[in-house]
């Protein structure tokens, strides 16, 4: 283990130098703030055109319900709106506003929002040169040549980069927090969150709903965003020691993920797809009682799918880096 801590120092402080994460921050530090603009906008047309949240609740109810009269709207889309109608008329029963203007009802939706394609584009700042950034360089070669064993380097790049995902998360989430407290307040840690809907086909099962405080749920949200943002980094780590190019490395996991993405919102009908990583990466939509992507998708099978892929990743990573020739 002593072995071992100068080696995750040194990986700590070569991802600082390289002010990777420093760009995360400036990222974020622009675009939190443009977004909670944009929502300040929504929530003083909405308070312009509705008298109180319950009354703009109604309308969107009604405004869903309208849709589903239309011939011309998908049946994937009308089953959406058929669950949304539900889950959104037990929070007009239950008296509870689900879009409170605050700061943490605006970190909530940001983090839900950004978990399948924007912090997984965080993290590939982070992780996807680890290896191929070394070989581009040349000072992996003076790093094998230390009288240091290779699971060990590769092991200290794993921590040092799990404490960088960490650490981003963290900072989105605070950061968000921050920037819209100005905006909106800093109050709605406490408000009530409603989760355990089950969705069965186009119905919804509130009997295992229950309230939980926001702050809890945000907890609760952050740690399935960490999750999926870890599975991320251990595919691009492999991908960083299975290519010698950084730029392959990164366009590589960029294409995943994007297509990923874009299989969620179309390819429904097409259940083999469950399988694939980038389609599991939207876990905090089963707290929140969104649709799953595809039919028969529950949190469990996706925590499995996603873990199975990250331990085939760090296995891969470490078969591979312990015995490929990497000083040619």
């Amino acid at each position: 283990m002593s072995s071992l801590l100068p080696l995750i120092q040194n990986e700590t402080i070569k991802i600082w130098k390289k002010k990777r994460f420093l760009v995360v921050l400036l990222i974020l530090s622009v675009i939190i703030p443009i977004f909670t603009y944009a929502q300040l906008t929504i929530a003083n047309n909405n308070a312009d055109k509705f008298s109180d949240w319950r009354t703009q609740l109604q309308q969107q109810i009604t405004d869903y319900e309208n849709a589903l009269t239309s011939d011309r709207l998908p049946e994937e889309w009308k089953k959406y709106r058929r669950i949304m109608i539900q889950q959104l008329s037990y929070y007009l029963e239950h008296d509870v506003n689900p879009s409170s203007p605050d700061a943490m009802t605006f970190t909530r939706g940001f983090m839900s929002n950004s978990v399948t394609l924007f912090i997984p584009l965080l993290v590939l700042a982070i992780a996807s040169d680890l290896i191929s950034g070394e070989r581009s360089s040349g000072t992996i070669k003076m790093l094998l040549t230390r009288p240091v064993r290779r699971w060990k380097i590769l092991f200290s790049k794993l921590v040092t980069m799990t404490l960088y995902i960490s650490l981003t998360i963290v900072s989105t989430a605070g950061l968000c927090y921050l920037f819209s407290g100005l905006f909106f307040g800093y109050g709605g840690a406490g408000l009530p969150v409603f989760t355990g809907f089950i969705i069965n086909g186009a119905e919804v099962d509130s009997s295992f709903v229950h309230p939980v405080p926001q702050w809890l749920y945000l907890l609760l949200q952050s740690g399935l965003v960490w999750f999926s943002a870890m599975v991320v980094g251990l595919l691009a780590l492999m991908v960083s020691v299975l290519l010698r190019s950084t730029a392959a490395s990164i366009v590589t996991m960029m294409a995943s993920i994007i297509a990923g993405t874009i299989l969620s919102n179309m390819a429904s009908s097409w259940h083999s797809a469950k399988y694939l990583f980038a389609v599991n990466l939207q876990l905090t939509g089963y707290l929140d009682g969104s649709p799953p992507p595809i039919e028969g998708m529950s949190l469990l099978f996706s925590l499995a799918v996603l873990g199975i892929w990250g331990l085939i990743a760090m296995i891969v990573s470490f078969v591979v880096f312990t015995k490929q020739d990497i000083l040619n």
